[in-house]
C-alpha cells in the first residue's frame, strides 16, 4: 500500500509481522504455523474493530484516499460500450466531469460523473475533480438528451466542490449549478445518484438531485468541507476533525436523516482495496434502483421525487 492512513497503522504493522513470520518459516526449518495462525486471528479481530468503528474524520480520510476508485473505474466495470462526449457547446470541455452513453444490462443509459486524477499530472488536467461551469453545462446537455431519448441517468458524485476561481465565477458558476438543480428536479426519466468519494457543496448537488441517492459506506456528503466549516465557525481550519463530528456528513448519519436511500458497503479497508468487489456492490444497488424507478410513469416519478425532497429537513420542535 502506497498510502497508509494513521488509524490503519496497527493493521499494517500486524500484516507486516505475519508476512515476516511466513517468510522466516519458508526460508528455515522452523515451523511457526501456530504462531502465524494466532496472529491472523488477531488481525481479523483488529480489522473488524478498526474498520467497524470508524469515526467521521476517519471516513473523510477514506473518502479522500489517493487510491480511491474514480468514476471511470466504475464505468469500466459496471457498464459496456461507454462512449464519452465532450464540450458544453457554449465555451469548451471540462475534464473534471465525464459524460456519455453506455449500456447497462443491455439497456442504454446516460452516465455522468466527477473525475479526479490518479497522479499529479492527471489531477492538474482534471482540475482535481473540481468542475468549471462548462462541466455542469456539459452534464445538463447530456441529461436533457437522456430525457429526449428516454434513457435513465446515473450520476457518480466525487468532488471537493465546484471550482471557486475567478474564471469560473466570470463564466457563471453559480448560475450553472442553480440551473442543474432546477432542471434535474423536473426531468421525466429516472435519476440515480451515487456518492463514491467526497460529495462537497453545490459542486456535488449539481449532479445530486436524484430519485434515489446512494452513498458508499466511507464516502461523505455535505454543504461544505470540514476544513471550511471549521474556518467559518471557529476561525480555525485545524479544527476540521471536530467539525466532521458535528456536521452529520457520513453515510450512516445521512441515512438516518433520509437524505439518502441506501448505504453501499465497502470491502474491509475501503473501496480501493478491492475495486472489483466494490463495483459488484454498486451494481447490485443500482440494478435494484433502476428496476424500481423504471416501473413508475412520468407523473409518478415526478411526484415521488417531489415527496423525497420535501421530507428532507422535516422536523418537529419539542
Amino acid at each position: 500500500m502506497k498510502h497508509i492512513l494513521e488509524f490503519e497503522k496497527p493493521v499494517v504493522n500486524l500484516k507486516e509481522k505475519i508476512a515476516e513470520l511466513k517468510k522466516f518459516t519458508h526460508d528455515s526449518e522452523i515451523d511457526l504455523t501456530e504462531e502465524i495462525k494466532t496472529l491472523e486471528e488477531r488481525l481479523k479481530i483488529l480489522e473488524d474493530d478498526i474498520y467497524g468503528n470508524l469515526k467521521p474524520w476517519d471516513r473523510v480520510q477514506m473518502a479522500r484516499h489517493p487510491e480511491r476508485p474514480t468514476t471511470l473505474d466504475y464505468i469500466e466495470r459496471i457498464f459496456t460500450d461507454f462512449i464519452e462526449f465532450h464540450g458544453d457547446r457554449l465555451f469548451g470541455d471540462d475534464e473534471a466531469i465525464v459524460a456519455g452513453i453506455a449500456f447497462y444490462k443491455d439497456k442504454p443509459v446516460t452516465v455522468i460523473g466527477h473525475q479526479r486524477g490518479k497522479d499529479t499530472k492527471e489531477n492538474i488536467r482534471r482540475n482535481f475533480g473540481m468542475p468549471h461551469p462548462e462541466g455542469y453545462r456539459k452534464a445538463l446537455r447530456h441529461m436533457k438528451q437522456a430525457e429526449k431519448f428516454n434513457r435513465p441517468i446515473i450520476c457518480f458524485i466525487d468532488t471537493k466542490g465546484a471550482y471557486p476561481g475567478k474564471a469560473a465565477e466570470e463564466r457563471g458558476q453559480s448560475e450553472a449549478i442553480a440551473k442543474n438543480l432546477m432542471e434535474m428536479a423536473g426531468l421525466t426519466v429516472p435519476i440515480v445518484c451515487i456518492v463514491i468519494g467526497e460529495g462537497g457543496s453545490g459542486g456535488a448537488l449539481a449532479l445530486g438531485v436524484g430519485d434515489h441517492v446512494h452513498m458508499l459506506e466511507n464516502s461523505t456528503y455535505s454543504v461544505i468541507s470540514p476544513e471550511g466549516a471549521a474556518a467559518l465557525l471557529w476561525k480555525d481550519a485545524s479544527l476540521a476533525k471536530h467539525a466532521a463530528e458535528t456536521m452529520a456528513i457520513t453515510s450512516y448519519e445521512l441515512k438516518k436523516l433520509q437524505v439518502i436511500e441506501e448505504i453501499i458497503p465497502e470491502p474491509h479497508g475501503g473501496a480501493h482495496r478491492d475495486i472489483e468487489e466494490q463495483a459488484k456492490f454498486i451494481d447490485k444497488v443500482l440494478s435494484q434502483s433502476l428496476r424500481t424507478l423504471s416501473a413508475l410513469g412520468e407523473e409518478e416519478l415526478l411526484e415521488h421525487r417531489w415527496e423525497k425532497y420535501k421530507l428532507i429537513g422535516d422536523f418537529n420542535l419539542v
